[in-house]
């Protein structure tokens, strides 16, 4: 095949496609696969060891986490003499006395919750207030002490009134009621201000801070303590608890073993981390969460045919004697080389890319319906199903272009699979290359801006006139389960095409470094990590290595039957032995560790622990790891401590109160501000 123009020729005269069957070179690409293979192979291998060590490292060398000593335990049986709580009291200390410590029960999330969220939302906006009335505070003209700031309140109540008053249309009684309320509550809250300040300076200026109503704390307290008594408390407790032992070998004989002769009841597992708990699916009932995987996998099968559409849309598309039969009127149109470049080339690439940033919130969403108990598994069942709906839609789906029921019926003889893919695949060379350019090239671009929390931060800020401080709910977190699915696609494409069609390799890996040094700037420098997952993301990534590799062998084994060079197909056929032995080696090698933690290094460590004294101060950390309602946040006491630093007798009144509340921990402390 002789080309005089090569630069006008598309991307399909370098691909595989081109070569002349039973041609000689056909073993070229057969040593090409064996190399690239057997690479692949041995650079997973070592990275499969490296982060096995890793992990390991990550679980002795890290500080105490009550993940290892803490079991959830779901399904707890209803008993009508006692509670939930007294059922897990007497179940371990009968069948674990020696390494039972305590437990802590799970309630249902209602209005306590939504109390403390707005709590710690009034106190921002309080502390916000705060700031701005400290920039905006007038000196006094004698001392120079700047004004109370409860003043400018008064005195914006008092000119409410006088223009409610002198108005045209006269307010009602209700009305006059209401401003003489929050002109009492205000006159009361200056004067128990200046009655509790100190002088500051030496002018006698008056430090401004939040005052804490002890005796209305202590009623609250005293009232829930009260509550708790009561036995409408039992109502709210939920069928599952966080049971802590005194060694990790225990939680995690107890989290392994079948506790009951029903398996439906008193199911353990290891707990997660305290920070990485999605405590809104921990009261969903045991008995629901198989048929809630059932419906979300049904689910996200039909959202995967529905997205069929478009998909089948966008690759037709890249069809041009398809278009230009179904639409006559883009005849004239389609011969501008312009307009042939843009709609066959680069514009499916941007539709199909478009159409998959719904995606990964469709598959979250299905993952929290399942019922995962934990953020990193949610996140962790949300990145495979990405993964394997942009593995469905972007390669077979636009690879097996046509009518939906010609996609569904390719599959229905295993035998044809090869030959059909081996026929396909070189066709989308050039799709597949716009695809590494928009979706590859241009999300770096979009990681690095941060668009969407930019104008996120900017909504807040300037139409919301939200002035806040940054906390950690609005830290930006590693989206695993959509760069990981990202960055395996374009493995996938690399490997399918490293043969069939190497013009795309150039793009892959200028792509790979420049990600290389994004995701490593992102990770080090803008994500905040709020809890660790020990790696468990590495097996999926290993797996769909090796399906990459076994499909690029299947397709290679396809084109060498077409282009009927028996020799190549001959030793295509062992290689494809060999990978699925080298996984099964890989899984049984190294997989169990990211299952289960080995006993020989939990007991060593408990043996440490035990040498150095440290059990106390793990049971004291136990008590207080699980804490369901976080009353306070740690900026909030923080700043609490710093605000009452200047009233020594006061401090010494809290000092008492609090060392009298750490000898009860399990006292909930609920403090009111004003």
């Amino acid at each position: 095949m002789q080309h005089k123009q090569i630069h006008s020729e598309s991307l399909e005269v370098f691909t595989i496609g081109n070569v002349k069957e039973g041609s000689k070179w056909f073993w070229t690409h057969c040593l090409a696969l064996y190399v690239i293979s057997c690479s692949a192979c041995v650079l997973l291998h070592f990275e499969y060891k490296n982060i096995t060590k890793m992990r390991l490292a990550h679980i002795t060398g890290s500080p105490v986490n009550p993940s290892h000593f803490t079991v959830l335990v779901r399904s707890i049986p209803c008993s009508q003499n006692h509670s939930y709580s007294k059922s897990v009291e007497d179940f371990f200390s009968t069948y674990y006395p020696a390494s039972y410590v305590s437990h802590q029960m799970v309630y249902r999330a209602g209005r306590v919750d939504k109390l403390m969220k707005d709590a710690e939302k009034m106190y921002r906006m309080l502390k916000t207030i705060e700031s701005q009335t400290k920039k905006s505070y007038m000196p006094c003209c004698l001392c120079g002490k700047s004004t109370h700031s409860f003043e400018a309140l008064n005195n914006d109540a008092e000119s409410v009134e006088i223009k409610t008053s002198s108005d045209e249309l006269q307010p009602s009684q209700r009305e006059k009621k209401d401003v003489e309320k929050i002109y009492r509550k205000l006159k009361t809250i200056e004067t128990q201000k200046k009655m509790s300040s100190t002088p500051g300076c030496l002018c006698g200026g008056i430090m401004h801070y939040f005052k804490m109503l002890k005796k209305e704390a202590e009623s609250v307290e005293c009232k829930t303590s009260s509550d708790r008594s009561q036995p409408s408390q039992t109502d709210k407790e939920r069928p599952a608890a966080f049971v802590f032992f005194r060694t990790r070998y225990a939680a995690i004989v107890a989290a392994q073993v079948l506790q009951s002769s029903n398996p439906m009841l008193w199911v353990t597992q290891l707990a997660p981390e305290p920070n990485d708990v999605y405590w809104s699916n921990l009261s969903i009932p045991y008995k629901q969460i198989w048929l809630r995987k059932i419906a979300t996998l049904l689910g996200a099968i039909v959202f995967m045919f529905v997205f069929l559409a478009p998909v089948t849309f966008v690759q037709g598309l890249t069809q041009l004697d398809q278009l230009r039969q179904t639409f006559p009127f883009l005849k004239g149109i389609l011969k501008q080389k312009f307009m042939n470049q843009l709609v066959t080339g680069y514009l499916p690439s941007v539709i199909l890319m478009l159409f998959m940033y719904a995606v990964p919130p469709t598959m979250m969403l299905f993952s929290t319906i399942e019922g995962n108990v934990s953020h990193s598994e949610r996140k962790k069942s949300a990145g495979i199903k990405v993964l394997y709906f942009t593995i469905w839609n972007v390669f077979f789906v636009n690879v097996l272009s046509g009518s939906i029921i010609r996609q569904l019926s390719v599959f229905s003889s295993f035998r044809d699979i090869p030959t059909q893919l081996a026929k396909a695949v070189p066709t989308q060379a050039t799709f597949f290359t716009t695809y590494v350019l928009t979706s590859g090239w241009a999300s770096l671009s979009f990681e690095v801006i941060q668009l969407f929390p930019l104008l996120c931060n900017g909504f807040r800020r300037f139409i919301l006139r939200r002035q806040e401080e940054p906390c950690s709910n609005h830290a930006l977190t590693f989206p695993h389960h959509t760069e990981i699915p990202r960055l395996l696609l374009f493995g996938l494409l690399g490997f399918t095409c490293s043969i069939m069609a190497p013009l795309i390799l150039p793009f892959l890996l200028v792509y790979f470094f420049l990600a290389f040094l994004v995701y490593r700037n992102q990770i080090l420098n803008v994500y905040v990590p709020k809890y660790e997952s020990g790696g468990q993301f590495w097996p999926v990534v290993h797996n769909t290595t090796i399906f990459s590799l076994v499909l690029t062998q299947v397709i290679a084994l396809g084109v060498f039957g077409i282009k009927r060079s028996p020799v190549a197909s001959g030793f295509t056929i062992p290689l494809i032995f060999l990978t699925l032995l080298f996984n099964e080696y890989c899984r049984q090698r190294f997989s169990p560790v990211f299952k289960r933690s080995p006993a020989q290094v939990l007991i060593e460590m408990d043996k440490q622990d035990e040498n150095w004294g440290r059990a106390e101060e793990i049971y004291k950390l136990l008590r207080t790891a699980y804490c369901q309602f976080p009353l306070l946040s740690l900026d909030l006491s923080t700043s609490q401590e710093l605000s009452m630093a200047g009233n020594s007798g006061q401090n010494k009144d809290e000092g008492s109160s609090k060392d009298q509340e750490s000898h009860n921990p399990d006292l909930n402390e609920i403090k009111l501000l004003s």
